[in-house]
């Protein structure tokens, strides 16, 4: 009797707990539905997880149902060993589709398990071979950028990923049909399950160094260079010291924040720290881009919500003075159901590319440009073949010769996303995109490509390596020759012309019109033996002309040209001008400076100008008057002697009438004197000995000012006369460098 109740109390207890188990099941998988309702992939996997492990292994079909969403939450994340863990049971359970069969041989690719991905992409190619799914029909290709005949203008992935969530020509296809998008993702996987091992092998140019200054213990992504030296770089980071105290339902890290480090005189970067403004928040901010002129920031923001999904943002963030203010969205369209997200500025400055699933594009994530006008935004285009793929194209990037940087899991590669780079075929005006193997590209993810000005070195991001499928930063260079112009546009007392223009000419039909950054510089690749004719112009100052033309150089090199722009509206020093003391004789060491003067005038041949002589207050006022206009008239006959015509200079005489203002320049060399201060007798009187001879120093000087910007514009009845018109690219540049030299 007392067996037959111990027996009964067992069998209770048993219940009890199975009841228990099963209650347990279902809160978990609530939980979990919950959390993947609103894409939170890392508290629906774990949920998912515990479901997983309180299911009975006789329920064989509820624990291969559970598997298999536990791994597609795992493989949203990053998290490869355990979402391919996930997969293999839910195949082992016979719950798997082929879709899933297919994700898991891709997560395979990615582990750098090539073997046994080429057997499961195989077994995926017969299954659609047999259901005759291989093939379909053509159908009309959708309206796209490349498809049109683009041509490009300007010549941690996780967070992201989840939040929004050569190519080897295929032989034997069928040129009347196409593959099924599955079966391109199967066909591009098998090719590169095959090929990787070789093209690791076979290595490339690229090398890769790991920059652990930058990098923490979690995801450190999507490096940007920034400033004109590009001595800032600005990165996403999950590190502890980012802004928030919960961790992310999406990831399980806390949400990123733009960080940012400097590089000192040494070339030593510094410690990463958050920027401040109120650019970061408790929500996830990354991937940032620059405008051409560095006052904008373009970046991604995924804001979270307990109750519903919130997609990802391109929002823009401008600058004032260190600091970037709380960043405001750029509506793309009125769809709130698809994200949006890793935006780059085309070099030219009209174009914003992002990535998005937006509906219209070739399937996962496709790359999208919108344009950017004075009006607000254009249209969006869809990129279209051949960047864009059934698979996933993300983290678009350009390096400022216009070649154009891009990632993707759809084109064949070495797993993961690899970077790719699409380039325009001079005959087709249709991109090429060519992949650039191993160092670069690994098994992992590799994206986010950012470039030091023209050379073909900067940083980039990989999760290579790294168990937890976290992202880290890392250098690369592939050591090209490069041969540049850095060229300074500047008013001539020496700062800088930041809404100067620079038209540069070339004789191989090089026309362009290039910007210059926030110190007045700019930069342009030039090819050798090519006659460059470069003119920069700003309104409110006469233009000033450059050319160059190099020979091939065995290894970069890089050509520093000055373009001084003179005032239309200010006086115009004329440094260096000598005379014998006491007489209005030119000496030998000014003629440097009176060749610049004559070039000047022959750049603006539409300018006349009064050139003035100043002397300081010792001595007679008649005398000194007499004396500075004969020196001014030493300095016009010099130019009448050099070409100059008579009617457009003016000699004046000044001697101590008009003393020295003082401006900027002035002050940088002086610092007892401030802006402003003019060099009367009465003021200089006032300082030290030493001082009062630096200011005699300033007012001993020879000027010029514009007087007219029109002179022979008109003919004896005042009408216009006919301009010169703009040389055609195919002509040379032997007689004319093409340029109309009009002043705004």
């Amino acid at each position: 009797m007392k067996r037959i109740s111990t027996i009964y109390y067992i069998v209770a207890v048993v219940i009890v707990a199975m009841a228990v188990t099963a209650c347990g099941t279902d809160r978990h998988l609530k939980k979990a539905e919950k959390y993947l309702a609103i894409g939170e992939y890392y508290d629906a996997a774990t949920e998912f997880k515990k479901a997983y492990q309180s299911t009975p292994t006789k329920e064989r079909e509820k624990r291969g149902q559970r598997a298999l969403k536990m791994a597609r939450c795992y493989a949203k994340i990053n998290q490869t060993q355990s979402a391919m863990g996930g997969y293999r049971n839910a195949i082992r359970y016979k719950q798997a589709e082929l879709d899933d069969q297919l994700a898991y041989a891709r997560l395979l690719l990615k582990n750098g398990e090539y073997k046994s991905a080429v057997k499961e992409f195989q077994a995926v190619k017969d299954s659609l071979q047999a259901l005759g799914e291989w093939y379909s029909e053509p159908t009309p290709n959708l309206p796209s950028v490349a498809n049109e005949g683009f041509t490009p203008l300007g010549g941690a992935a996780a967070t992201s990923v989840a939040a929004l969530k050569t190519p080897v020509a295929l032989k034997g296809r069928d040129t009347s049909r196409k593959l099924t998008d599955r079966a391109l993702l199967t066909e591009n996987g098998l090719t590169s399950a095959q090929k990787a091992p070789e093209w690791k092998e076979q290595g490339s140019r690229y090398t890769v160094k790991r920059m652990d200054i930058f990098n923490s213990r979690r995801a450190d992504y999507s490096p940007m260079l920034f400033g004109d030296d590009f001595d800032r770089l600005y990165f996403t980071s999950t590190r502890n010291d980012a802004m928030g105290d919960e961790l992310s339902g999406i990831t399980g890290t806390k949400p990123a924040d733009i960080f940012v480090s400097e590089k000192d005189d040494k070339g030593k970067w510094s410690r990463p720290e958050a920027v401040q403004g109120g650019l970061n928040t408790e929500y996830d901010e990354g991937a940032c881009s620059f405008s051409a002129d560095g006052r904008e920031m373009y970046l991604t923001v995924c804001q979270t919500d307990p109750s519903y999904p919130r997609y990802a943002q391109i929002m823009k963030s401008s600058r004032s003075d260190a600091s970037w203010s709380k960043p405001s969205e750029v509506k793309i369209s009125n769809d709130t159901l698809s994200g949006y997200a890793h935006p780059a500025i085309s070099p030219d400055g009209q174009w914003l590319y992002f990535c998005s699933d937006m509906p219209g594009g070739k399937g996962g994530l496709d790359i999208w440009r919108i344009r950017l006008t004075t009006g607000g935004l254009g249209g969006v285009e869809n990129l279209g073949d051949p960047i864009n793929t059934p698979g996933d194209e993300m983290f678009p990037a350009f390096r400022p010769n216009g070649d154009f940087y891009f990632s993707s899991n759809g084109h064949p590669g070495m797993g993961g996303l690899d970077i790719f780079i699409a380039t325009i075929d001079p005959k087709t005006r249709r991109y090429v995109v060519e992949h650039p193997g191993y160092p670069l590209n690994s098994q992992g993810d590799d994206f986010g490509m950012t470039f030091e000005g023209p050379y073909n070195r900067g940083y980039f991001c990989s999760n290579r390596g790294d168990g937890r499928g976290s992202d880290h930063i890392y250098s690369f260079e592939n050591p090209e020759i490069v041969q540049a112009i850095k060229g300074w546009v500047y008013e001539m007392d020496g700062y800088e012309l930041t809404a100067a223009e620079v038209h540069l000419v070339g004789d191989d039909g090089t026309n362009e019109t290039l910007s210059v950054r926030s110190d007045g510089s700019f930069t342009y690749v030039v090819t050798p033996r090519v006659n460059y004719v470069m003119l920069a112009t700003c309104k409110g100052f006469l233009n000033h002309k450059e050319e160059l033309c190099v020979e091939q150089a065995e290894e970069s090199e890089e050509y520093v040209l000055q373009f001084p722009l003179a005032s239309i509206t200010a006086p115009v020093l004329i440094d260096n001008i000598f005379y014998d003391f006491d007489k209005a004789t030119l000496r030998p060491e000014s003629t440097q400076a009176l060749d610049e003067l004559v070039n000047l005038l022959n750049e603006n041949p539409n300018v006349t100008i009064e050139l003035s002589a100043h002397c300081d207050y010792k001595g007679p006022a008649a005398y000194n008057k007499r004396l500075s206009q004969r020196r001014a008239e030493s300095v016009v006959n010099y130019l009448i002697e050099h070409g100059i015509a008579a009617d457009r200079l003016t000699p004046v005489g000044y001697g101590k009438e008009k003393p020295k203002k003082v401006n900027k320049k002035v002050v940088a060399k002086h610092k007892f004197l401030k802006e402003g201060d003019v060099l009367t007798e009465e003021f200089i009187q006032k300082l030290n000995e030493k001082e009062q001879e630096e200011c005699n120093q300033l007012n001993r000087r020879t000027e010029f000012i514009v007087l007219r910007t029109t002179y022979g514009m008109f003919d004896e009845k005042g009408q216009l006369k006919e301009l010169p018109k703009p040389k055609k690219k195919e002509e040379t540049l032997d007689d004319d460098d093409g340029f109309d030299y009009f002043l705004e």
